[in-house]
């Protein structure tokens, strides 16, 4: 048995933005002693924020046992590890998006992804950061997913959204809705359902996955009267992921697909653009949902929802899906270990 399923995994998780409800929602999510059981986590951030935040969240039922870090080769077990990345001068504007609480966004994020590329932490998860924000600070990136797929030197990635009931990827991310139409095309749609069926087996154990494909188009085109896509690259691009053994199948017109639950017949749905999948997998989702980057060596998790700086400060954040996103982190990298040592155990017989 590997080592990593006798020791309890090391989670990472970066604060993103101070200004909103990432230290909120952490907080919230590690208040119970007993989670510490679990794993042990490492917050990249400030230990003054932390207590900053802390003040303000009532009703917490015991003291939290903070150990304060230089590195996550310090960590503790059953104490709630930060490691200090940002100044001593580092303060909060609660609901605010200045410059100072991005680049303090960006540098947790950027020595989170050191450790983990050292081995000192086993997964990551990522608090909401403030995209723009960052942009203007020279972050280069439109996102964590954009910047993750740069670091870890991967051709693709997907956006892989991820409850108990419901997971969807998607083709394009974070683009303008007027670039989508030029930006799908046969050999992207078969790329990212080859990521998607990858990650079903190796991540999430499904045997032999099933995937629908959505269309672009109301009524996927009409026959072509409302546009063309879904003939000339949706469905030559399902059929030739069929042709490479992938199980997919559509495409499917998403208002009738959601609307009568047929996405409960299939293991993963891969919709064309963000807002395509992202609206309903939030609305049948949100609680639960999870951000997860499929595609990459290491294992990131994110909570499926923003910076919600109009409730920052005011103890009104719900910890949901932060807590489904350390849980679904722990769960995937499990999963990877007994993927890979069934595998390599196929190899060496």
């Amino acid at each position: 048995m590997s080592d990593n399923f006798k020791r309890k995994p090391i989670v990472g998780i970066t604060q993103g933005d101070g200004n909103g409800i990432g230290y909120e929602v952490i907080i919230k999510s590690l208040s119970d002693a007993r989670i510490l059981e679990s794993f042990t986590p490492v917050i990249y951030g400030s230990s003054k924020i932390f207590g900053f935040y802390r003040k303000r969240i009532h009703n917490l039922d015991q003291q939290m046992d903070v150990y304060v870090i230089q590195s996550a080769k310090d960590a503790k077990p059953r104490k709630i590890n930060i490691v200090n990345c940002l100044p001593d001068n580092t303060y909060v504007e609660p609901g605010q998006s200045t410059p100072e609480s991005a680049k303090a966004a960006i540098t947790s994020l950027e020595w989170a992804v050191k450790d983990i590329k050292n081995g000192d932490i086993d997964v990551l998860v990522t608090a909401p950061i403030n995209k723009r924000a960052m942009v203007n600070e020279g972050f280069g990136n439109t996102g964590h997913t954009e910047y993750l797929e740069k670091e870890f030197g991967v051709s693709d990635v997907a956006m892989f959204m991820i409850s108990d009931q419901l997971k969807i990827g998607v083709v394009t991310g974070h683009i303008p809705l007027k670039d989508v139409p030029s930006s799908i095309s046969v050999e992207r749609i078969v790329g990212k359902l080859r990521l998607m069926a990858a990650s079903l087996k190796r991540d999430f154990g499904v045997v032999e996955p099933k995937i629908a494909v959505l269309g672009l188009n109301p009524h996927c085109g009409d026959g072509g009267l409302l546009g063309d896509e879904e003939e000339k690259i949706i469905l030559p691009a399902v059929k030739a992921a069929n042709d490479e053994g992938i199980l997919a199948f559509g495409p499917y017109s998403p208002d009738g697909y959601f609307g009568l639950g047929h996405y409960a017949k299939f293991d993963a749905t891969l919709a064309m653009y963000h807002d395509q999948g992202l609206a309903p997998f939030k609305a049948l989702a949100f609680e639960d949902g999870v951000n997860f980057t499929a595609g990459l060596p290491i294992v990131r998790t994110s909570p499926d929802h923003g910076t919600a700086f109009e409730m920052a400060g005011r103890d009104e954040a719900d910890p949901h899906s932060m807590m489904s996103s350390i849980y679904a982190a722990i769960d995937i990298f499990r999963n990877r270990e007994a993927y890979d040592n069934m595998h390599e155990s196929k190899i060496t017989r």
